[in-house]
């Protein structure tokens, strides 16, 4: 399966069968995402012990694009630990960003969000998720993308 076809089966399958839509009782710490130019709105909660994810979870309304990150994401980072976290969003990051990156194949499923580069205007669709748990971990309160 070439990564148009990834990308594309993916997206549609995580934006129709959101996982671990919802949100997480306190003391769950929670951060909420905008892109204003897309209008795409999340909030994240996470549940941390010791530096772990131990839950995660998220909320809002957006475009496929936008609601399939925040699905993959949620998979994708339960058990890690903040810094295997803070490197897997820099790979994510590359992916998203460098037409040049290589796609790893050790992403699994989120090699998908590679096929969002070809669109330019959607990598800060893919990537509002990630900058909001990002957030969230950080003690922030929101963060908006422009």
């Amino acid at each position: 399966m070439d990564l148009k076809d990834l990308y594309r089966d993916v997206i549609l399958d995580h934006n129709k069968r959101p996982r671990n839509l919802g949100t997480l009782a306190p003391p769950a710490i929670g951060a909420k995402g905008h892109n204003p130019l897309c209008g795409d709105q999340l909030t994240v909660y996470v549940s941390l012990d010791h530096g772990q994810i131990t839950d995660v979870k998220f909320e809002g309304s957006g475009c496929a694009i936008s609601m399939a990150s925040a699905s993959l994401m949620t998979e994708a980072v339960k058990g890690l630990d903040t810094e295997a976290f803070a490197r897997l969003h820099a790979s994510i990051h590359d992916v998203l960003t460098r037409h040049d990156a290589e796609v790893p194949a050790a992403l699994g499923k989120l090699a998908a969000l590679g096929g969002v580069r070809e669109y330019p205007s959607r990598v800060k669709c893919a990537s509002l998720a990630w900058r909001t748990l990002e957030a969230a971990i950080a003690g922030a309160v929101s963060v908006t993308t422009e």
